[in-house]
Parts: C-alpha cells; sequence; structure tokens
C-alpha cells in the first residue's frame, strides 16, 4: 500500500480550532460495516447504539500541560521545551526548538518556581535529556508553568485547559489527549452505566507520535511510535464477560484500541499487562479484541486514518470522510465524532 492512497482533501476552515461549549453536543457520524450505512446524529444520541451487555473501554490518561516556554538565564533567550518521557525523578527526555541553541550546561527560566538545565541530546530529532529545577510538589508546579501541548493544526489560544482533558482523565503521562474521550460528559456516561453497560478503564499515555502523518512512501517501511499501557486485572477480567455474554467491546479511540489489541490473544481473550507498544494497525489486520470504535476524524495519511480504514476498509472510510467533509463535519482533535459499527 501507498502513503498517499490515505489522502483527502480537507478545507482549513473544517479544521476546528477551538472545543464547542458542551462536549455533547459535538456531531456524530454512525457507520454501520454491516450494510455501509452512513446517519448523521448528535453524540449524546449514541446511548441509542450501545447495548446494556456492551462494555465502554475507555483510555483514563491526564495529559500534563508539556510546553514549557522559557528564557536562557544569563542571555534571556527564547527556548521552548515539551516533555516527553519522565526518566527519573526530576529528568526527562524532551525536544527542544531551537535545539541547536540548547546547549549541554545551560539553564532556562519558566517561571519564578520552574528551571530547566540541559544535560545532554537524545536519540530523537531535536531531543534532550533534561533536569526540572524545583521545589515543592512537581505536578503543582507544572500546572501553574507548563501549558498544554495542542496539535500544530491548532492556532487558536485554549483558555481553559480542562477542554483537552476528558473528564474522567486520571493518571499524568500523556503529551495528547486521546481525543474520542472528549465528547463524553460525566452525565452522559451515568446514563451509559444506568443502561446497564459497564465502563472500563485501561491507560495508554499519548505520544507526539500520534500527530506525524507517515513520511515513507510505502506503508508498510514506517516504524511505529512507541507508547506505554496498562490494563489492569480487573480490567481484563470485565472486558472479557461482554462477548460471552452476548456484548461488544467498544473502544473509545485508537489509543484505547491499540491498547487492546496490544494484549489480546488469538482468541480474542483481554490479558492484564503492563508495557511498551508499537502495535500498527493497517488494512489487512484482524481485530482480536475490538468489536465497534469510536473515534474522531484524523489527518490524512496518518497511522490514525489507517487503523480506521483497517476496521471499515480504506475505501469505505474515505467515503466516511468525503460525506463529513460534504456535511461540514469539524475535524481532527476539537472536531466531530465517528462510530464505527
Amino acid at each position: 500500500m501507498h502513503t498517499s492512497d490515505f489522502y483527502y482533501d480537507l478545507p482549513k476552515e473544517l479544521i476546528a480550532q477551538t472545543p464547542i461549549p458542551d462536549r455533547a453536543s459535538s456531531r456524530l457520524l454512525v457507520y454501520n460495516r454491516a450494510d455501509g450505512s452512513i446517519r448523521d446524529r448528535v453524540f449524546s444520541e449514541i446511548t441509542e447504539f450501545i447495548r446494556p451487555e456492551d462494555v465502554l473501554v475507555r483510555n483514563n490518561t491526564r495529559v500534563i500541560p508539556a510546553r514549557l516556554m522559557a528564557k536562557r538565564k544569563d542571555t534571556g533567550g527564547s527556548m521552548e521545551f515539551l516533555l516527553l518521557k519522565r526518566t527519573g525523578e526530576r529528568t526527562w527526555e524532551c525536544l527542544a526548538r531551537p535545539a541547536r541553541r540548547a546547549a549541554k550546561g545551560r539553564e532556562y527560566a519558566v517561571s519564578d518556581e520552574l528551571g530547566v538545565r540541559v544535560l545532554g541530546d537524545t536519540s530523537a530529532d531535536g531531543g534532550k535529556l533534561v533536569e526540572l529545577l524545583y521545589d515543592g510538589i512537581f505536578e503543582e508546579v507544572l500546572d501553574r508553568a507548563g501549558q498544554m501541548p495542542l496539535p500544530p493544526y491548532i492556532t487558536a489560544r485554549l483558555e481553559d485547559k480542562t477542554r483537552y482533558q476528558t473528564v474522567y482523565a486520571q493518571t499524568n503521562g500523556s503529551a495528547a489527549a486521546p481525543t474520542a474521550g472528549l465528547h463524553f460528559t460525566k452525565e452522559l456516561l451515568e446514563t451509559i452505566r444506568s443502561n446497564g453497560t459497564d465502563v472500563v478503564d485501561v491507560l495508554l499515555h499519548v505520544g507526539l507520535g500520534t500527530f506525524r502523518p507517515v513520511s515513507e512512501e510505502n506503508v508498510e517501511d514506517h516504524v511505529m511510535h512507541r507508547e506505554y499501557y496498562e490494563v489492569t486485572e480487573d480490567a481484563a477480567g470485565r472486558i472479557n464477560r461482554a462477548r460471552p455474554n452476548g456484548g461488544r467491546i467498544v473502544a473509545v479511540g485508537t489509543t484505547s484500541t491499540r491498547t487492546l489489541e496490544s494484549v489480546a490473544d488469538e482468541e480474542g481473550t483481554v490479558h492484564a499487562k503492563k508495557d511498551w507498544t508499537g502495535i500498527y494497525i493497517t488494512p489487512g489486520y484482524r481485530f482480536k479484541a475490538v468489536d465497534a470504535l469510536i473515534t474522531n476524524f484524523h489527518l490524512p495519511e496518518s497511522t490514525l486514518l489507517m487503523l480506521v480504514s483497517a476496521m471499515t476498509g480504506r475505501e469505505e472510510a474515505l467515503r466516511c470522510y468525503e460525506h463529513a467533509i460534504k456535511e461540514r463535519y469539524r475535524f481532527f482533535s476539537f472536531g466531530d465524532a465517528m462510530l464505527i459499527l
């Protein structure tokens, strides 16, 4: 397969720059694989498509305000650090911009509470190993000093940091939000539970690779980024009860999907595990654990669009996207949603 097979032309004005006031009022494209039908609904109506015997699996990762805008202490020169991976109590792998100026030993001030000392380079392009300088509780200091690491296609300022978090975000560690979950409100989730559907949490910390289109000409040549995940014994047991009871495993987003497919055996049984996954799902993949998917609309030529295409077929995925463009759906992180049944 060629990467260009997953290209589509998106009018710039359809890229959602800000979240809508009510999370659950976003639009929902419902695609049924059995008959190829497409329906235009509202996200709050998703309760009509989730059965009591189903299990809804969501990713409870929490985005950290990992973007640090800093000034060099001796010269005042500007530097941007993007925290990627914690390697010690105070050390992180990050991306620096402009990286060539972030020499080993240089110190930068982010705020009165937080500083950054460059320890050296990493193998990533623009990558640096840094030590964070602060007193007090790190998470509280970072919340005050850092900014949300919004995708590059969002240029509008985010006034409320919580809108780039799911309402059930719990475990700090992501550089990006699991955006399919942004549509759920606490009230909507309570309705789903009261209807009898079990709602189960798994964890996958979303990395920056999720933003990057595939640059290789052939899909098979792309090397997938790796992300940390956790599935507990309790979560695995509850997920595994769905199918024997006639239910489906409904994944909230591509991150939950990648987690479930990483821990499922060939029979579709989900196992408890903590590890890093670089699973790369493209058309031809046989889904073992996921029966239905809630997802946003993704970038052209991205691994996320390829995952959706693996579930629907490439032609059908692009047909759904063509319909969404025609009907003026909003795209990407703050955009509308799609339910694949």
